[in-house]
């Protein structure tokens, strides 16, 4: 019973081929390329207010230098949201909810950021480490903890898009399962079961979107202290 719950986190494989990259292909095949014509259909048009938006609510707190992020940050905002979404379908698989992949995205994109601070503010962003007015004795414990929470960040980010995700999962799957064995002892409780269970994914719809944005809030909020 606990292997057939946790087998849907493994990626699974057709005709040898792993299917966590067709996975990973189709946010972007489902997203529409920008038209040419004088009126865009109603996709283009929603995909247009929602990037603008996203980009202005993401960048109104940064300085100047941060704007270049802008690209990355709306395709890694998008990449995420679709994968989640996508991932609630029947018969579909979510890569997110492997910590391997949600690190290969954290750790290179945390990375840059701490080096655009060391690179354009080495100051500032070493004076991080140490807040102001520690006293004396404090200064070599404090700089090891503020070493250690910077390297943590990474590994915090992954870790919470994974667990959010599995957590949701395998409530679906459990309550589900509930909701198939009660139904031969008591239909009204199979239907309150249902009940929960529509109301659960539901729930589940809205962890997807929101923790890609968290996942992306927090990577400008890294970026915003070295800009």
């Amino acid at each position: 019973m606990t292997m057939s719950l946790f087998n849907q986190f493994t990626s699974p494989t057709l005709f040898g081929v792993p299917l966590i990259l067709v996975a990973m292909l189709m946010p972007w095949l489902l997203f529409p390329t920008r038209s040419s014509k004088w009126l865009p259909n109603r996709v283009i048009s929603l995909q247009t207010w929602f990037l603008k938006t996203f980009s202005k609510h993401i960048m109104m707190p940064m300085n100047s230098p941060a704007y270049s992020w802008v690209f990355m940050l709306s395709s890694v905002m998008i990449f995420l949201l679709g994968i989640n979404i996508l991932g609630l379908f029947p018969y579909t698989f979510t890569p997110t909810t492997q910590l391997s992949l949600n690190l290969g995205i954290a750790v290179p994109l945390w990375l840059a950021t701490v080096l655009i601070g060391l690179r354009k503010q080495p100051t500032v962003s070493l004076a991080h480490l140490l807040p102001e007015g520690t006293p004396t004795p404090l200064i070599p414990v404090l700089i090891i903890i503020e070493t250690i929470s910077l390297f943590i960040r990474p590994v915090a980010l992954a870790v919470r898009l994974t667990a959010n995700l599995t957590a949701g999962h395998l409530l679906i799957q459990l309550i589900s399962s509930a909701t198939l064995a009660i139904f031969n002892i008591s239909l009204s409780l199979a239907l309150l079961t249902f009940v929960l269970l529509i109301l659960l994914t539901i729930l589940e719809i809205a962890v997807a979107m929101i923790q890609a944005y968290v996942f992306v809030l927090l990577l400008s909020l890294y970026l915003q202290e070295n800009t």
